[in-house]
């Protein structure tokens, strides 16, 4: 027979492991809570939500759980309402490039705009460490594909690249795709166009997630449609396909569309009251809220 301490310290164990273990789980989901509430630190919230920016200009903010996390923003700029002009980046007078690279709030802020995204992609770029990337704020790139301002074209398409979407802005601020005006006045270069004569373009991919920027108009034109998701941010935002992208702009009645660089790239910000805020979360580096500087940008003037 077990001596009498001994039954009691056993049956004293016997009622404390449940007790051990509750405590343990309450831990464990604390610590689960305080590691996510802290990831989100910094970021949009990830709830829906729709307001006015300027008197024409919507923001809408889309949040799907399935079948992965996407966030998206969205601006719908009413063109009879905004009373907008657009901008394309300018070049700049710099040896070994056609302009000097720019975070999207550096352009909003250096241009005053008061809606900036990112625009195409360019050379040369790397990031191989929070040490070792390209470029910098003030370094010298070009962009990928065919690029204007002002009527000034300052880059084009190497000979042998695979040919590039174009969004033509016209002097009265008409945007058509890939379908250049008498004269050039502003032009801006994509990956992929997604939507074409109100139809999504067949083939896209729907497999690859990446965070996401593009630009779509309405039939009509009297709607532009700026989209920007945000991607690699797990519990967050995973990013959108291609195929989701252009679903996405669908749903906003994008009758023509275009893919701009995504990745690190994807960016979106506005000039609110002189205050440039970032309405998404970038991810440059795989750090979230870290802007990523890129060679030319999209942005739109309102009438306030």
């Amino acid at each position: 027979m077990f001596p009498l301490m001994s039954i009691v310290s056993i049956d004293r164990m016997k009622r404390n492991v449940p007790i051990r273990w509750r405590w343990l789980l309450i831990f464990a989901a604390a610590t689960v809570v305080g590691i996510y509430v802290a990831a989100m630190l910094g970021r949009p919230p990830a709830l829906p939500a729709k307001y006015e920016l300027y008197k024409g200009v919507t923001y809408r903010r889309v949040v799907r759980y399935l079948p992965h996390t996407m966030l998206a923003h969205v601006i719908v700029v009413d063109r009879r309402e905004a009373g907008v002009k657009f901008l394309v980046t300018p070049p700049d007078q710099v040896e070994g490039g056609a302009v000097k690279a720019r975070t999207v709030t550096e352009f909003a802020k250096e241009f005053n705009v008061q809606i900036a995204i990112n625009g195409d992609g360019f050379f040369p770029w790397w990031s191989r460490s929070l040490v070792d990337y390209y470029p910098h704020s003030g370094d010298p790139v070009t962009p990928l594909g065919y690029s204007a301002s002002f009527g000034n074209v300052y880059a084009e398409p190497a000979e042998d690249a695979d040919p590039k979407p174009v969004l033509y802005i016209s002097r009265r601020n008409e945007l058509t795709f890939n379908l250049a005006p008498g004269k050039i006045h502003h032009a801006i270069s994509g990956d992929a166009m997604l939507i074409q004569g109100g139809e999504i373009e067949a083939g896209l991919d729907d497999s690859i997630l990446h965070p996401r920027t593009a630009v779509g108009v309405s039939r009509n034109g009297r709607y532009v449609i700026l989209v920007v998701v945000d991607g690699r941010q797990p519990f967050y935002s995973a990013g959108a396909t291609y195929q989701e992208l252009a679903e996405l702009l669908k749903d906003f009645d994008a009758h023509a569309a275009m893919a701009l660089d995504g990745g690190g790239s994807s960016t979106l910000a506005v000039n609110l009251d002189g205050e440039v805020t970032i309405l998404n979360s970038p991810i440059d580096n795989y750090i979230p809220g870290r802007e990523r500087p890129v060679a030319n940008h999209f942005g739109v003037f309102v009438d306030q």
